[in-house]
């Protein structure tokens, strides 16, 4: 038993009980060794050949039993043939390939491989199981002989585990990443899974769950069969799946098990309405390989949908396909093409190139022995006869290397050693044959145009741009099943509804009852289960004592338990809760508001002050003198409405301020600066009036409520206890997102205690105010006048009903809400219930906020900018010409700063007429004394300049 212990490690691992079920142990190891000494000898291998030998020897492995095994043997063998008909692939080296048959079994698969690896082979193609890839992954790594599979596509037989193994087709977790994206294109969220309990079946179907939770959706029940399930285990099968609630079936095996899968399902009538069958690319093999179908096997697909491995056409293709009969006819079977032989074909000439760029870079075929196994060889098992390939890893290197064109299309390998773009065809078995319906490619996802139209553009994954033609389901209809319906199992749903003590017109048991309840909430449950079309068996069972209100949030978190299967009532949606379950559209709108005790506020003999706080009266009369002031300035030097004695001009400041309220004021403005100064005063002053007036009418004709709260922000920055309904989210939202401190909060479980708690007041015990949704606050001021809701609604939130995550049922009660508020029956369920006499003071209105300053800041700012301006450019104006009458002022060292004060102050009241003639006459005067004084250098008088001077000034002096 030690030999057994040793060889169970060394070339089959864990996985050994997989393949010998039905063999003994003894019956094992004895056809082991008859064929490790089938004519060869330990020093059977040469251990050293040429670089540039005449013949490479490469052995190829295939069940020959199998349709797949039949037509890719042919492939194989078109390709040698091909390459060896041209000498410029390999160099004049002929490329031999022995072919072995596993006959399906992995017992015999191994033992091939342990022939394989006795002779002085390069390379194995194959083995066409991914079963069998995993034991003999083991050998070709030990030995280092690359292992080249274009049927095993296990996506667990990685490089990083078999660095041997290489996949020359496209993985089945591309194929599984097809089947989650059309499930999730028709937004379905759950799938049954159908598949052999193999390292195939397996391996494929949880790479299918990892791509399912990438886009949200599941596995709800894994089916597996035994690999040799008979048709009755087959049935066993499909009849458990026919309890289930999905009806996305997708099955993943071998295409001798697939169509009795099939012919089973029909059998039990699952090929129907409401079903969806999805089947791997083994159906399409069967399509493009077996011919014709007979009609009953057809019937069994009608409807499906299965995948096939996308190969752009090409002239390669063409060729390729033209020459199938010819070789189908030669190697005496029947049968189409399927992309298998495609691969298979595509996998020779990739070895072919591999080994010729070997050759090229010095390689050798040479093998060494390997001294564990030399160690071991102690009994009769004469393990020494298998030997190392010494350029394994250069020949491992130079396959992920090679960049060409075969019959599939561009052929080459990615970073983590996958075929470069893989891609699939998605096609739709309809009657007596099938059809394309689009395609899936890892590049843009699904589209109804080949793949390699698209890979020149961006990338668009977006929910508009995937597509597919219309499919005809099973039972030829077009609509598109809902992929589910409620177990066949006679289990009714059962739904709680919570138990209040309060408000019990939205939801409360019927008295003497059990499982019996009314309300509005329940009213719109049943209203819209009925629109369903569907039957859906339920049981209503009460959550809570009835004597408290009950915790909504415990109610949802005992939904994902699993506890209940949903739950109906006065549900708020909340952000917490939708992280546990899902919910349908809201059928009410409920956000958070604040109730208070209001008071009637009545006219009084200063009512006409109301409209405005005390800060916006003292700027409004302000902002009056200033621009009176400022228009003043402006037209004194130019209006003589604006000239006189001192306290003329002060009563005409005063008036023409205030009378511009009206626009009444009789002085006309000359200047340019004041006009426009004056313009943009008009302006704000109709917009003050206009508010005003209106603000005085509404205080005036409205009867009006008011309250020290004016909405949630004042109540938080008090220090007075708020109201809350006992069960309402209600206290975490005002804990943790406002800050407020627990000791404030006050439960309260019943309208009664309401009431009390907000007359008694936070003097006597009681609050300051409630915080509640809106829809209990209505029902609740509804006969309560003393009250009212104060300010706005704080949070936006809406009743629904809960149900578990991706619950498909909570979709389509969705829909049926919809219809319900659509036609106008939501409304009416609503007045029915929620409708009743409303309070007598339901007209009045709180009391407003009066009109503040910072309404008008940007008004005032305006004008006092343009005051600002004008006096600006007034006084660079002013000074201007005071420089140009006086220059003597500004040349006079001796005058002092008192007195050039007061003679600006003179000029800047003078009228700027007055200034204008006594400039002419200093002109006159100046002209007159330069012509004495030419006259008198004529003449040779010597006149006194200074009396002149003098005569000057005197006359200047009477002119003032």
């Amino acid at each position: 038993m030690e030999y057994v212990s040793f060889y169970t490690q060394l070339f089959l691992g864990s996985r050994l009980h997989l393949f010998i079920p039905k063999f003994s142990m003894r019956l094992f190891w004895t056809l082991t060794l008859i064929f490790l000494y089938n004519g060869h000898s330990s020093e059977g291998v040469n251990s050293t050949l040429s670089a540039r030998p005449k013949i490479v020897n490469v052995g190829c492995m295939l069940s020959f039993n199998t349709v797949v095994g039949k037509i890719t043997k042919v492939a194989v063998e078109a390709a040698v043939e091909d390459i060896n008909s041209n000498p410029s692939v390999l160099g004049g080296t002929k490329l031999n390939v022995a072919t072995l048959d596993s006959n399906s079994s992995g017992f015999l698969g191994i033992v091939e491989a342990i022939r394989f690896m006795e002779t002085d082979i390069m390379a194995i193609i194959g083995p066409q199981s991914s079963v069998i890839a995993h034991v003999v992954s083991n050998i070709a790594n030990e030995l280092q002989v690359p292992l080249l599979s274009f049927a095993a596509t296990d996506p667990t037989l990685s490089s990083l585990q078999y660095p041997f193994f290489v996949r020359t087709s496209p993985s089945d977790m591309f194929q599984m990443a097809a089947i989650a994206e059309i499930i999730d294109h028709y937004e379905w969220r759950e799938v049954i899974a159908i598949y052999i309990d193999d390292d195939f079946g397996r391996n494929g179907i949880a790479a299918l769950a990892d791509q399912l939770a990438k886009r949200r959706c599941s596995i709800s029940y894994k089916a597996a069969m035994k690999p040799e399930a008979t048709v009755d285990d087959a049935r066993d099968v499909l009849v458990q799946v026919a309890l289930r609630e999905s009806r996305i079936m997708v099955v993943h095996t071998y295409p001798s098990k697939g169509l009795d899968i099939f012919s089973m399902a029909r059998y039990l009538g699952m090929i129907d309405n409401g079903y969806v069958w999805i089947a791997t690319h083994w159906l399409s093999t069967i399509l493009d390989t077996a011919g014709p179908l007979p009609p009953d096997k057809k019937e069994n697909l009608d409807g499906a949908i299965t995948l096939r491995i996308h190969t752009p056409d090409s002239e390669l293709k063409k060729k390729f396909v033209s020459r199938w009969s010819n070789l189908t006819g030669k190697a005496g079977i029947t049968g189409g093409m399927s992309t298998y032989a495609l691969y298979a074909y595509d996998t020779v000439w990739l070895l072919a190139r591999a080994i010729n760029e070997f050759f090229n870079q010095g390689g050798n075929i040479s093998f060494s022995k390997d001294p564990r196994l030399i160690e071991q060889n102690s009994g009769s098992l004469n393990l020494d006869s298998m030997s190392i390939f010494d350029g394994g890893k250069l020949l491992l290197d130079n396959i992920y290397k090679v960049n060409m064109t075969g019959v599939t299309g561009p052929y080459g390998f990615t970073s983590d050693r996958n075929l470069f773009r893989p891609a699939f065809e998605v096609i739709n078995v309809v009657g007596t044959g099938f059809r394309k319906v689009g395609y899936w490619c890892n590049y843009s996802g699904l589209s109804i145009v080949p793949p390699e139209t698209l890979y020149s553009k961006p990338p668009n994954r977006s929910s508009s741009n995937q597509q597919l033609h219309s499919i005809i389901w099973p039972g030829q209809t077009t609509e598109k099943p809902r992929g589910w319906v409620f177990p066949n199992n006679g289990r009714q749903l059962k739904i709680a509804v919570p138990n209040r003590a309060s408000f019990r017109e939205f939801v409360g048991r019927v008295p003497g009852t059990t499982d019996s309840f009314r309300g509005y909430c329940i009213e719109v449950f049943t209203t819209a289960i009925n629109l369903l079309p569907y039957a859906v068996p339920y049981k209503l069972l009460a959550f809570g004592d009835g004597h408290n209100n009950p915790e909504d949030t415990e109610l949802v978190r005992l939904i994902t338990a699993g506890v209940y299967d949903a739950a109906i009532g006065d549900i708020a949606i909340t952000t917490n809760r939708t992280k546990m379950v899902d919910f349908t559209q809201p059928y009410i709108e409920s956000g958070l508001v604040v109730v208070a005790p209001v008071k009637q506020q009545n006219s009084n003999a200063w009512a006409f002050l109301r409209p405005f706080t005390r800060r916006m009266w003292f700027i409004t009369g302000v902002f009056f003198l200033v621009v009176g002031t400022v228009i003043w300035i402006l037209e004194h030097r130019l209006n003589d409405d604006f000239r006189g004695p001192p306290s003329k001009q002060v009563v005409t400041v005063l008036w023409f301020s205030f009378s511009t309220l009206f626009n009444a004021h009789r002085e006309n403005t000359v200047s340019t600066l004041g006009r426009i100064v004056l313009l943009i005063w008009l302006f704000v002053v109709l917009i003050i009036n206009s508010s005003y007036t209106a603000s005085l009418t509404s205080i005036l004709t409205v009867q009006r409520l008011s309250s020290p709260i004016t909405g949630i922000e004042s109540l938080v920055n008090t220090k007075d206890p708020i109201g809350y309904q006992l069960g309402s989210f209600a206290r975490n939202y005002l804990i943790e997102e406002l800050g407020i401190h627990e000791s404030r909060l006050v439960p309260l479980n019943m309208p009664e205690d309401y009431a009390k708690a907000l007359k008694d007041g936070p003097s006597h015990g009681g609050v300051a105010a409630i915080v509640d949704e809106r829809a209990y606050m209505e029902l609740f001021l509804s006969t309560r006048c003393q009250f009212s809701i104060l300010g706005q609604e704080f949070t936006k939130n809406g009743w629904g009903f809960a149900f578990p995550r991706d619950s498909p049922l909570a979709v389509d009660m969705s829909t049926a809400i919809l219809k319900l508020s659509e036609n106008g029956e939501l409304q009416r369920i609503h007045d029915k219930w929620l409708s009743g006499i409303a309070c007598t003071s339901q007209n009045t209105k709180l009391e407003v906020d009066r009109l503040q300053l910072k309404s008008f800041s940007g008004l005032f700012f305006l004008c006092g900018l343009a005051c600002f301006l004008a006096l600006l450019i007034y006084f660079v104006m002013i000074t201007c010409q005071y420089c140009h009458y006086y220059p003597e002022s500004e040349s006079s060292g001796g005058s002092s700063r008192s007195g050039r004060l007061q003679t600006f102050l003179s000029f800047a009241d003078e009228k700027e007429e007055s200034v204008r003639s006594r400039s002419k006459r200093r002109q006159l005067d100046a002209t007159s004394v330069r012509s004495v004084d030419q006259d008198a250098s004529v003449n040779g008088s010597r006149i006194d300049r200074s009396e002149i001077y003098s005569n000057r000034v005197v006359s200047f002096g009477e002119s003032v």
